[in-house]
Protein backbone atom coordinates (compact mmCIF):
# COMPACT_ATOMS: atom_id res chain seq x y z
CA UNK A 1 0.00 0.00 0.00
CA UNK A 2 1.59 3.53 -0.58
CA UNK A 3 2.09 6.01 2.26
CA UNK A 4 -0.04 9.02 1.99
CA UNK A 5 1.51 12.24 3.30
CA UNK A 6 0.30 15.54 4.08
CA UNK A 7 2.65 18.41 3.42
CA UNK A 8 -0.21 21.25 5.44
CA UNK A 9 0.68 24.29 7.98
CA UNK A 10 -1.68 27.30 8.06
CA UNK A 11 0.51 29.84 7.52
CA UNK A 12 1.45 30.96 4.26
CA UNK A 13 4.39 31.65 2.81
CA UNK A 14 6.16 28.55 4.36
CA UNK A 15 7.67 26.89 1.36
CA UNK A 16 5.02 24.16 1.70
CA UNK A 17 4.19 24.33 -2.13
CA UNK A 18 8.05 24.57 -2.82
CA UNK A 19 8.50 21.40 -0.92
CA UNK A 20 5.46 19.31 -1.82
CA UNK A 21 6.37 19.89 -5.86
CA UNK A 22 10.44 19.08 -5.06
CA UNK A 23 9.86 16.56 -2.58
CA UNK A 24 7.48 14.32 -5.27
CA UNK A 25 10.02 15.16 -8.11
CA UNK A 26 12.77 13.65 -6.49
CA UNK A 27 11.10 10.99 -4.67
CA UNK A 28 9.99 9.88 -8.47
CA UNK A 29 13.81 10.21 -9.57
CA UNK A 30 14.65 7.71 -6.51
CA UNK A 31 12.55 5.71 -8.46
CA UNK A 32 9.07 5.93 -6.72
CA UNK A 33 5.97 6.12 -8.14
CA UNK A 34 4.68 8.93 -6.77
CA UNK A 35 1.13 11.11 -6.82
CA UNK A 36 0.61 14.42 -6.02
CA UNK A 37 -2.79 15.75 -5.47
CA UNK A 38 -2.77 19.39 -5.48
CA UNK A 39 -6.08 20.81 -3.57
CA UNK A 40 -5.03 24.28 -2.52
CA UNK A 41 -7.12 26.02 -4.45
CA UNK A 42 -4.22 28.50 -5.46
CA UNK A 43 -3.42 25.72 -7.55
CA UNK A 44 0.84 26.31 -7.26
CA UNK A 45 1.41 22.85 -7.19
CA UNK A 46 -0.37 22.50 -10.51
CA UNK A 47 1.61 24.87 -12.65
CA UNK A 48 4.97 24.18 -10.25
CA UNK A 49 4.64 20.96 -12.23
CA UNK A 50 4.21 22.56 -15.72
CA UNK A 51 0.37 22.24 -16.14
CA UNK A 52 -1.72 25.42 -16.97
CA UNK A 53 -5.01 25.19 -14.54
CA UNK A 54 -7.23 26.09 -17.03
CA UNK A 55 -6.45 23.31 -19.14
CA UNK A 56 -8.07 20.71 -17.34
CA UNK A 57 -11.71 19.21 -17.50
CA UNK A 58 -10.51 17.31 -14.35
CA UNK A 59 -9.40 18.01 -11.18
CA UNK A 60 -8.94 17.24 -7.75
CA UNK A 61 -12.75 19.11 -7.04
CA UNK A 62 -13.70 16.31 -8.89
CA UNK A 63 -11.96 13.73 -6.59
CA UNK A 64 -13.11 15.40 -3.34
CA UNK A 65 -16.86 15.39 -4.78
CA UNK A 66 -16.24 11.79 -5.48
CA UNK A 67 -18.74 12.07 -8.74
CA UNK A 68 -15.64 11.21 -10.84
CA UNK A 69 -13.20 7.81 -10.19
CA UNK A 70 -10.07 9.17 -9.02
CA UNK A 71 -8.38 7.04 -12.18
CA UNK A 72 -9.62 9.17 -14.06
CA UNK A 73 -8.82 12.44 -13.15
CA UNK A 74 -4.92 11.40 -12.63
CA UNK A 75 -2.94 13.44 -15.48
CA UNK A 76 0.56 12.00 -16.33
CA UNK A 77 3.48 14.61 -16.47
CA UNK A 78 6.80 14.88 -18.04
CA UNK A 79 8.71 13.97 -15.14
CA UNK A 80 9.72 10.80 -14.34
CA UNK A 81 7.58 8.32 -12.09
CA UNK A 82 5.63 11.23 -11.13
CA UNK A 83 1.63 11.58 -12.11
CA UNK A 84 -0.35 14.69 -10.62
CA UNK A 85 -4.48 15.16 -9.86
CA UNK A 86 -4.16 18.98 -10.44
CA UNK A 87 -6.18 21.42 -8.72
CA UNK A 88 -8.52 23.83 -10.76
CA UNK A 89 -10.50 26.91 -10.12
CA UNK A 90 -14.06 25.47 -8.96
CA UNK A 91 -11.78 24.14 -6.03
CA UNK A 92 -12.23 27.69 -4.23
CA UNK A 93 -15.98 27.05 -3.81
CA UNK A 94 -15.53 23.22 -3.02
CA UNK A 95 -15.55 23.90 0.91
CA UNK A 96 -18.98 25.66 0.72
CA UNK A 97 -20.61 22.59 -1.77
CA UNK A 98 -18.79 20.16 0.82
CA UNK A 99 -20.89 21.16 4.20
CA UNK A 100 -23.82 19.81 3.65
CA UNK A 101 -22.51 16.21 2.69
CA UNK A 102 -22.84 13.37 4.72
CA UNK A 103 -19.18 12.11 5.90
CA UNK A 104 -18.37 15.46 4.38
CA UNK A 105 -14.50 14.73 6.37
CA UNK A 106 -14.04 11.29 4.73
CA UNK A 107 -14.52 12.32 0.87
CA UNK A 108 -10.85 12.03 -0.53
CA UNK A 109 -10.15 9.17 1.63
CA UNK A 110 -13.30 7.35 -0.35
CA UNK A 111 -11.89 8.63 -3.55
CA UNK A 112 -8.41 7.58 -3.14
CA UNK A 113 -9.28 4.02 -1.49
CA UNK A 114 -8.99 2.48 -5.55
CA UNK A 115 -5.66 3.94 -6.09
CA UNK A 116 -3.80 3.96 -3.17
CA UNK A 117 -2.04 0.89 -3.70
CA UNK A 118 -0.96 2.37 -7.07
CA UNK A 119 2.14 4.42 -5.63
CA UNK A 120 4.86 4.20 -3.41
CA UNK A 121 3.80 8.02 -2.14
CA UNK A 122 0.91 10.12 -2.57
CA UNK A 123 1.89 13.78 -1.47
CA UNK A 124 -1.04 16.35 -0.75
CA UNK A 125 -0.40 19.90 -1.22
CA UNK A 126 -2.97 21.24 1.29
CA UNK A 127 -4.46 24.98 1.59
CA UNK A 128 -2.93 27.15 4.15
CA UNK A 129 -5.68 27.24 6.29
CA UNK A 130 -7.38 24.58 8.34
CA UNK A 131 -11.15 24.18 6.87
CA UNK A 132 -13.15 21.32 5.48
CA UNK A 133 -10.49 20.45 2.39
CA UNK A 134 -7.70 20.43 4.79
CA UNK A 135 -9.62 18.47 7.36
CA UNK A 136 -9.87 15.62 4.57
CA UNK A 137 -6.89 15.44 3.99
CA UNK A 138 -5.80 14.44 7.44
CA UNK A 139 -8.51 12.28 7.60
CA UNK A 140 -7.10 10.55 4.33
CA UNK A 141 -3.10 10.90 5.25
CA UNK A 142 -1.03 8.21 7.25
CA UNK A 143 1.08 11.56 8.26
CA UNK A 144 1.49 14.83 7.80
CA UNK A 145 4.92 16.84 7.04
CA UNK A 146 5.03 20.58 8.35
CA UNK A 147 7.13 22.67 7.09
CA UNK A 148 8.66 25.48 8.92
CA UNK A 149 10.34 28.68 8.11
CA UNK A 150 13.38 29.62 9.73
CA UNK A 151 11.91 33.19 10.95
CA UNK A 152 10.76 34.76 14.30
CA UNK A 153 7.26 33.87 13.81
CA UNK A 154 7.81 30.41 12.76
CA UNK A 155 5.51 28.85 15.60
CA UNK A 156 2.80 31.33 15.23
CA UNK A 157 -0.11 28.90 15.10
CA UNK A 158 1.62 25.43 15.47
CA UNK A 159 -0.58 24.65 18.35
CA UNK A 160 -3.90 25.17 16.46
CA UNK A 161 -2.47 23.00 13.76
CA UNK A 162 -1.14 20.03 17.02
CA UNK A 163 -4.69 20.74 18.16
CA UNK A 164 -6.68 19.76 15.19
CA UNK A 165 -4.29 17.05 14.45
CA UNK A 166 -5.11 15.10 18.04
CA UNK A 167 -9.17 16.08 16.96
CA UNK A 168 -8.51 14.73 14.11
CA UNK A 169 -7.10 11.33 15.29
CA UNK A 170 -10.04 11.36 17.96
CA UNK A 171 -12.34 11.62 15.72
CA UNK A 172 -11.32 10.31 12.33
CA UNK A 173 -7.80 9.23 11.36
CA UNK A 174 -6.81 6.89 15.02
CA UNK A 175 -3.33 6.43 13.20
CA UNK A 176 -2.32 9.76 12.45
CA UNK A 177 0.90 10.81 13.40
CA UNK A 178 3.36 13.31 12.17
CA UNK A 179 6.00 12.12 9.57
CA UNK A 180 8.46 15.05 10.17
CA UNK A 181 9.32 18.37 10.75
CA UNK A 182 11.33 20.15 7.74
CA UNK A 183 13.32 23.87 8.32
CA UNK A 184 12.78 25.71 5.09
CA UNK A 185 14.07 29.26 3.93
CA UNK A 186 17.51 28.16 5.98
CA UNK A 187 20.48 30.81 6.21
CA UNK A 188 22.97 29.42 8.73
CA UNK A 189 24.90 32.94 9.17
CA UNK A 190 22.16 34.72 11.32
CA UNK A 191 21.79 33.84 14.84
CA UNK A 192 18.32 34.58 14.94
CA UNK A 193 17.79 31.39 12.44
CA UNK A 194 20.06 29.14 15.00
CA UNK A 195 17.33 30.51 17.76
CA UNK A 196 14.22 29.70 15.95
CA UNK A 197 15.81 25.97 14.87
CA UNK A 198 16.53 25.45 18.79
CA UNK A 199 13.12 26.59 19.53
CA UNK A 200 11.21 24.41 16.69
CA UNK A 201 13.57 21.41 18.01
CA UNK A 202 12.56 21.86 21.33
CA UNK A 203 8.85 21.94 20.33
CA UNK A 204 8.95 18.84 17.88
CA UNK A 205 11.62 16.70 20.01
CA UNK A 206 12.60 13.96 17.48
CA UNK A 207 10.61 14.76 14.67
CA UNK A 208 12.84 17.28 12.95
CA UNK A 209 14.82 16.18 9.57
CA UNK A 210 18.31 16.30 9.54
CA UNK A 211 17.96 17.75 5.93
CA UNK A 212 17.12 21.63 5.68
CA UNK A 213 16.19 23.62 2.85
CA UNK A 214 18.12 26.54 1.98
CA UNK A 215 16.60 30.04 0.84
CA UNK A 216 17.93 30.24 -2.76
CA UNK A 217 17.30 32.28 -6.20
CA UNK A 218 16.54 28.57 -8.38
CA UNK A 219 14.03 27.62 -5.69
CA UNK A 220 12.13 30.38 -6.65
CA UNK A 221 12.90 30.34 -10.37
CA UNK A 222 12.04 27.08 -11.07
CA UNK A 223 8.24 27.69 -10.47
CA UNK A 224 7.67 30.29 -13.59
CA UNK A 225 9.40 27.62 -15.98
CA UNK A 226 7.08 25.26 -14.76
CA UNK A 227 9.82 22.40 -13.26
CA UNK A 228 10.61 21.34 -9.88
CA UNK A 229 14.17 22.94 -9.13
CA UNK A 230 15.58 19.06 -9.95
CA UNK A 231 14.92 19.50 -13.48
CA UNK A 232 15.64 23.09 -13.36
CA UNK A 233 18.92 23.33 -12.01
CA UNK A 234 19.87 19.90 -10.40
CA UNK A 235 23.03 21.00 -9.38
CA UNK A 236 21.41 23.82 -7.13
CA UNK A 237 21.59 24.17 -3.62
CA UNK A 238 17.77 23.89 -3.05
CA UNK A 239 18.07 20.46 -5.50
CA UNK A 240 20.43 19.11 -3.33
CA UNK A 241 18.76 19.96 -0.53
CA UNK A 242 15.37 18.18 -2.02
CA UNK A 243 16.84 14.56 -3.14
CA UNK A 244 18.33 14.41 0.50
CA UNK A 245 14.99 15.49 1.84
CA UNK A 246 13.57 12.69 -0.13
CA UNK A 247 16.30 9.75 0.69
CA UNK A 248 16.51 10.87 4.53
CA UNK A 249 12.16 10.57 3.92
CA UNK A 250 12.58 7.11 1.92
CA UNK A 251 15.06 5.17 4.42
CA UNK A 252 13.05 6.09 7.30
CA UNK A 253 9.51 4.36 5.82
CA UNK A 254 12.08 1.38 4.81
CA UNK A 255 13.08 1.20 8.69
CA UNK A 256 9.57 1.56 10.00
CA UNK A 257 8.17 -1.56 7.48
CA UNK A 258 11.03 -4.03 8.53
CA UNK A 259 10.33 -2.97 11.92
Amino acid sequence: MGKIIAIVNQKGGVGKTTTTVNLAASMGCRNKKVLLIDIDPQGNATSGCGINKKDNDLTSYDLLLGEIPAEQIIQHTKFKNLDIIPAGMELAGAEIEMVNLEERTFLLKKSLATIKPNYDFILFDCPPSLGLITLNALTACDTLLVPIQCEYYALEGLSQLLGTVRQVKKMYNPLIDIEGVLLTMFDGRLNLTMQVVAEIKKFFPKKVYKTVIPRTVRLSEAPSFGEPAVYYDKNSKGAKAYDELAKEIIKINKKRKES
